[in-house]
């Protein structure tokens, strides 16, 4: 097992066109580089905070946009990563405006009749965000599981010419 790896250039690495992932897929990016489009319900991140702790890493990896950076799926485990002080996250990146097989819809609820990805990319770039459980995205795969140790994910980021 390879194991995650970080890399330089997201716009080019990680599109899915079949969607069937491996743990192979699985990119540690900077934390800075993502944008969220949506906020978090509070006590869920604290749900998470506490599992986090427990399990002593990431488990899930965030689904994320490759040419933006734009969170589409772990918000809440974005949010853990700032309040943890982490310096990279595990994502899965997508080419999420070519990709068909994923689709995004609104949550019932949500004050919004409908949600187009271009909305979702726009929100993200903005600096602003939708309120909780306005976005909802569909794949056709599901994540799969992993294990990162928080120890890995705190590690500075090299900015060298070998930085990988």
């Amino acid at each position: 097992m390879a194991g995650p790896r970080l890399k330089k250039h997201y716009a080019s690495t990680g599109i899915r066109q079949g969607m069937e992932w491996s743990e192979d897929d699985v990119e540690l990016v900077p934390l800075s580089w993502l944008k969220p489009h949506e906020a978090v319900k509070p006590r869920n991140q604290k749900k998470l905070l506490d599992m986090t702790w427990r399990w002593g890493g990431y488990t899930k990896p965030l689904i994320v946009d490759s040419n933006t950076g734009a969170i589409l799926d772990g918000h809440h485990r974005h949010a853990i990563a700032i309040e943890l002080g982490l310096n990279r996250v595990p994502v899965l990146c997508v080419d999420y405006l070519g990709n068909e097989e994923i689709s995004v819809d609104v949550w019932p609820s949500c004050g919004l009749e409908t949600l187009c990805k271009e909305d979702v990319i726009s929100m993200s770039l903005s600096g602003e965000v939708f309120p909780p459980k306005t976005s909802r995205h569909t794949l056709a795969d599901d994540t799969p599981p992993i294990f990162i140790p928080l120890d890995v994910l705190l590690e500075p980021l090299n900015h060298g010419p070998d930085a990988s």
